[in-house]
């Protein structure tokens, strides 16, 4: 085991992992990124598939955003917010609410647009740390905004069944998701939730077991709307309405990456502002474009919340920083003489950080370059097309957009472990593909492993035949089906993609590199098609 695996293996907690299956096997130790690819202490490269957890957005290493914390680091590291003020916070926050406001007529482009929410102007930007301390910043102003406007007295919240927005215990009171949250319970304040839009499972709109998706010629209701409906006005009825609705807009992540029909949001929104609601967007995963469009999700829906709460892809992937944007009516309950004591008393050592500043004016400045926006719009209709023919198109509900993908299989399909070896030698790599109609692997998921790909393996196959001496050194969870594969001379390379099937392809002689992009298709003939 190498040197750095030991040492984490002695000192190192890793988050949401079973340590004890962490301990049994020696942990991937990555040491260089660059682009998607991520390389481990033996020089094996991986395929960053979930983006770092959402954080990353243009790639391990970028030249532009180094030169800027590098031109920062010259300059400053680090001041506090409290009492002073730094350069790169001021422009990042002035940049956060040019991007927050892009026209105040905000109508939904191509999702619904024929409703339109009242919009409200974002003007004021509170920095963090990360997506759960952006939220808890959200959820202090708007409990503290309720009281001070005579809202409610005892202001409460509403959120989604399934829900995540966190693990700071503010954030968690949100959530209902029972595997993460339930062992803290008895610390939680109490929180309402309310059903989400599951169109894959809606309990409204089912069908007799069949080929076809009901969905495609059942009409929907909107039953799910109408339960948010009753929702908020049992709680006015109670004379205390709702101090804030929080949501993820479009998708919902941790609850397992569920769209959100086209125009339930817009509708949702309006509703609940009647009652003199907050909207919280909890844009933390779904922001800088991931789901299409501008940059904010809750925009095309034509919905502009109250507060918005954005973080990881803020910095492109580099440091930690959030902001919550909220509007000039919130920032003003919080004015008054120092002897009023309405100061928001909140914040953190590094609030405002010049260097994450720095890093997230040239992540934003890059991200709506040409270059990038024209890589965009080639790489959307790319990942439509890979999930229509992953998928199937009849047996499943897709969202596709931007960076962030989901869908449902009506029925399994060919989605068991790949796996790729020189015939003759010991297996040397493994990529485990995601099945939307399967449970994780709880194996994999104790193990907390990154979601990652194995690209290459160096120790893997070598002209003379020897597999490598540690047997599966590449058996990791994947969300992407990106190979490169190296082949000795005059092997064959095999691919089993289910349970007895056996399709293989010669190589011919010489060292070949080969990549693709999907899952390697299957002829009847069982040859590899690349």
């Amino acid at each position: 085991m190498h040197r750095l695996a030991q040492l984490d293996h002695q000192y190192v907690w890793h988050p949401f992992t079973q340590m004890r299956d962490w301990l049994r096997q020696e942990p991937i130790v990555i040491v260089a990124g660059r682009g998607a690819v991520l390389q481990d202490v033996h020089g094996r490269e991986y395929l960053d598939a979930n983006a770092s957890i959402w954080t990353n957005l243009h790639g391990h290493n970028h030249p532009r955003i180094n030169a800027a914390i590098r031109a920062q680091l010259r300059r400053l590291a680090h001041c506090s917010a409290l009492g002073l003020a730094n350069e790169p916070a001021s422009l990042l926050a002035a940049k956060l609410v040019a991007l927050a406001n892009p026209g105040r007529s905000a109508k939904g482009k191509g999702r619904s647009p024929k409703l339109e929410v009242r919009s409200s102007k974002l003007e004021k930007v509170f920095f963090s740390d990360d997506g759960s301390t952006a939220v808890e910043v959200a959820l202090k102003l708007a409990y503290e905004c309720a009281r001070r406007t005579g809202l409610a007295a005892k202001p409460r919240f509403l959120s989604l069944a399934g829900a995540y927005h966190g693990d700071t215990v503010g954030a968690v009171s949100l959530g209902h998701i029972d595997l993460f949250h339930r062992a803290y319970r008895g610390l939680l304040f109490p929180s309402d939730q309310v059903m989400a839009p599951y169109c894959y499972r809606c309990p409204y709109n089912r069908a007799q077991p069949e080929r076809k998706d009901a969905r495609e010629y059942r009409r929907c209701h909107w039953e799910c709307v109408d339960q948010v409906a009753r929702r908020v006005d049992r709680q006015r009825r109670r004379g205390a309405p709702y101090a804030a609705f929080v949501f993820e807009p479009l998708i919902q992540g941790a609850a397992g990456m569920i769209p959100q029909p086209a125009g339930w949001l817009a509708r949702v929104a309006e509703l609940t502002r009647r009652e003199g609601t907050l909207l919280v967007a909890d844009e933390v995963m779904t922001a800088w474009g991931r789901t299409g469009g501008p940059c904010f999700a809750s925009h095309l829906e034509g919905v502009q919340p109250d507060f918005l709460c954005v973080a990881k892809g803020l910095t492109g992937g580099y440091l930690p920083l959030a902001a919550t944007l909220t509007t000039s009516a919130v920032f003003s309950a919080f004015l008054g003489e120092y002897a009023e004591f309405k100061t928001f008393f909140h914040g953190h050592s590094y609030t405002a950080n010049p260097l994450g500043a720095a890093a997230a004016l040239a992540n934003l400045e890059w991200l709506e370059g040409e270059s990038s926006q024209q890589a965009r719009s080639r790489l959307e209709p790319h990942l439509r097309a890979e999930l229509r023919g992953a998928l199937g198109t009849a047996q499943r509900r897709r969202c596709a957009a931007g960076g962030v993908g989901g869908g449902h299989r009506a029925r399994p399909g060919l989605a068991h472990p790949q796996t790729l070896h020189p015939r003759g030698t010991r297996r040397h790599s493994r990529l485990r593909g995601h099945d939307a109609s399967r449970r994780p692997d709880p194996a994999h998921r104790q193990r907390g492993r990154a979601h990652a790909a194995l690209l290459h393996d160096p120790t893997a196959g070598t002209p003379d035949g020897d597999g490598p001496a540690g047997g599966d050194r590449g058996d990791v969870p994947g969300a992407a089906y990106l190979r490169r594969v190296t082949v000795p001379s005059g092997r064959t390379l095999t691919s089993r993609a289910s349970p007895g099937s056996r399709p293989s392809v010669t190589w011919p002689p010489g060292h070949r590199t080969h990549t693709w992009v999907g899952r390697p298709r299957l002829a009847s003939t069982g040859t590899v098609l690349c």
